[in-house]
């Protein structure tokens, strides 16, 4: 067996390259994220990779690309329930969807393996300087933020971590003076908790219940999220949502520079000596007691209140690299997030509206209170139980909704806490609960509903998984049926 301390001192690709090259290999999560790292282990002159996955990936025909790859490697594939018997190869790449505290991971461990990831290489290898984005809500379209505003000032800037393409197949075009920006889950920060991985920019948009299907509880969630923080130096910076419990508590915790970000608690606080906060109107900047106004509400062309939170945790990370005539700039162009509340089309004087990210209770709150009191609501909820109550969506969804169509294995639950909230609140506005059989029956029942100036909004309040491969794959499918109509 390969020796565990050696892997981590690895820096280099030239040193990454000389260390893989003789010992044997294993990747364990065959998903299209993880095809690229076939490549990549190719490029580096691996000759032999045992690929393992609970599914048969196989089931549908042949992959094309794996085909491609297994021309000049030799890909050994063990499949099914018992894709991890015998796990003994020297180097371990998983999945983060896979906990690593599984009894086989701990065998291999003990018996020297090294347990890593395609994201923990990347950071180890990684010459630019890096931005680490994460948060139960937000943090994609706050890394896509940041990303933009840096690369309207001509920074070369790499965008991925959860989000878009794996970065290390582009490791080789990465350089010292460049910006990486990831957007990093609980799953993924579950694996970085070592030495290695130290962000120069850290963000938490919030931190509320969400995962707890995978997590062991909200405690383990939320000791996953402060790794992004937990190796940073003094001369690192980390942006912290102000008005969230859970993050607020975090900045006695931080060694390095803390800036506070807030909707309206923080602009009468004067003790903080750095953040940024709206006041009604405005964004301000504070920087060492120093106040700096950015920019008026109204420079921000996507509307919604968690919209001026993203754009205020991207101004923490940007505000001394760039101009803030540039964070304007951007924010008088930025459309959003496909997939987050996404317009679809008008039809017949309804609109669509695609939010399938939103796959907490709390994120659909956010979305619902986006649209303004005078518009009607016919809102598609529903799909896999992530464990999560329901108990705050209801409130939110009496409020801006005229009706509500529940589907997936969650349907039963969500319609008990929108009855529960019914029967305790009994002077609250009728909604009309009706239940369908499957995805595209609950979108042709809220579409029936619907009236000219009426909008129809998936925001689900729950994941993907057992319908559809992830959120993308199903908010395409809900532009497919209403682009159809």
């Amino acid at each position: 067996m390969v020796n565990n301390c050696g892997y981590r001192d690895i820096k280099t690709l030239k040193c990454f390259t000389d260390y893989i090259k003789n010992i044997s290999v294993s990747v364990i999560g065959i998903g299209i994220s993880n095809i690229p790292l076939f490549d990549f282990l190719r490029k580096c002159g691996v000759k032999k990779i045992t690929g393992r996955d609970k599914n048969d990936i196989f089931a549908g025909g042949n992959i094309p690309e794996l085909d491609e790859i297994g021309k000049s490697v030799e890909i050994n594939y063990i499949l099914g329930e018992n894709y991890l018997d015998n796990l003994d190869e020297d180097i371990i790449f998983k999945s983060p969807g896979i906990r690593r505290d599984l009894p086989p991971f701990v065998n291999a461990l003990n018996n020297g393996s090294i347990i890593t990831s395609e994201i923990e290489l990347f950071f180890m290898l990684c010459p630019a300087k890096t931005i680490a984005v994460t948060g139960s809500e937000g943090k994609t379209t706050t890394t896509t933020i940041i990303g933009e505003i840096l690369k309207a000032d001509g920074k070369t800037v790499y965008v991925g971590g959860n989000i878009g393409s794996p970065l290390l197949n582009q490791i080789e075009n990465i350089k010292k003076e460049d910006y990486a920006v990831l957007e990093l889950s609980s799953f993924q920060l579950f694996d970085l908790d070592n030495d290695n991985f130290s962000p120069n920019y850290a963000v938490i948009t919030n931190i509320t219940p969400n995962h707890l299907d995978w997590h062991k509880n909200m405690d383990e969630y939320a000791e996953a999220k402060k790794i992004i923080f937990k190796n940073q130096k003094e001369t690192d910076r980390i942006i912290l949502s102000f008005d969230n419990g859970k993050t607020k508590k975090l900045k006695s915790k931080v060694k390095s520079t803390p800036y506070l970000f807030s909707n309206n608690i923080l602009q009468n606080n004067k003790t903080i000596k750095n953040g940024i906060y709206f006041d009604g109107k405005s964004v301000f900047l504070r920087k060492n007691f120093i106040e700096t106004k950015i920019m008026d509400k109204s420079d921000i062309f996507i509307r919604g209140a968690h919209n001026i939170l993203n754009f205020m945790a991207a101004i923490g990370v940007t505000h001394d690299i760039v101009n803030h005539e540039t964070i304007v700039n951007v924010a008088r162009t930025f459309k959003g997030v496909e997939h987050r509340i996404e317009f679809v089309r008008e039809f017949y004087g309804v609109s669509y509206y695609n939010s399938t990210i939103d796959s907490s209770p709390t994120r659909t709150v956010a979305a619902l209170n986006y649209f303004d009191e005078d518009k009607k609501i016919i809102v598609i909820l529903g799909g896999y139980d992530k464990k999560i109550s329901f108990k705050p969506l209801a409130p939110a969804v009496y409020k801006k909704a005229k009706a509500a169509v529940l589907y997936g294995e969650t349907k039963e639950k969500i319609k008990k806490s929108l009855d529960l909230y019914k029967k305790n609140n009994p002077d609250c506005e009728d909604l009309i609960v009706e239940s369908a059989v499957d995805f595209d029956s609950a979108v042709m029942i809220a579409k029936s509903f619907a009236n000219p100036g009426d909008i129809v909004l998936l925001s689900p309040a729950c994941a993907s998984f057992g319908f559809f491969k992830n959120f993308a794959e199903r908010g395409n499918r809900f532009k497919e049926i209403i682009n159809s109509l």
